[in-house]
């Protein structure tokens, strides 16, 4: 059964930071690719970052790179999202999605999705 719980969004001040975490299940742990995407009011959506399961390779979004680090724990099941100097377009709901279909940066390409966990970066 797949199974992703984002925790850990909340309020913070532009140049602050936050960590996302999204406890998986045992099966979803055996998809490939793992990532966090995420909606912006009145933008489209983005995938921020993704990691391969099997080696920890990542990737990201060029609105992140430097500033965002996505990372795994295996043993906890948990992929989490470290965010730094956060800006206010940063502001958005973080999903974790996996089971990817096509290209990594591709939102539609991601097939499972949790339920999100919101981020607002406000002075």
């Amino acid at each position: 059964q797949v199974q992703l719980m984002e925790s850990g969004g909340g309020s913070v001040q532009p140049g602050g930071s936050l960590r996302l975490s999204c406890e998986y299940s045992r099966y979803t742990g055996r998809r490939a690719f793992l990532a966090w995407i995420r909606q912006a009011p009145g933008n489209e959506r983005e995938v921020v970052a993704a990691i391969v399961n099997r080696n920890g390779n990542t990737f990201y979004a060029d609105s992140v790179r430097g500033r965002f680090a996505i990372s795994q724990d295996h043993t906890e099941n948990t992929v989490y999202l470290q965010m730094n100097n956060l800006k206010p377009e940063d502001t958005g709901v973080y999903y974790c999605a996996s089971e990817l279909r096509g290209t990594w940066n591709h939102p539609g390409d991601w097939g499972d999705w949790g339920q999100g966990t919101q981020v607002t970066v406000s002075s």
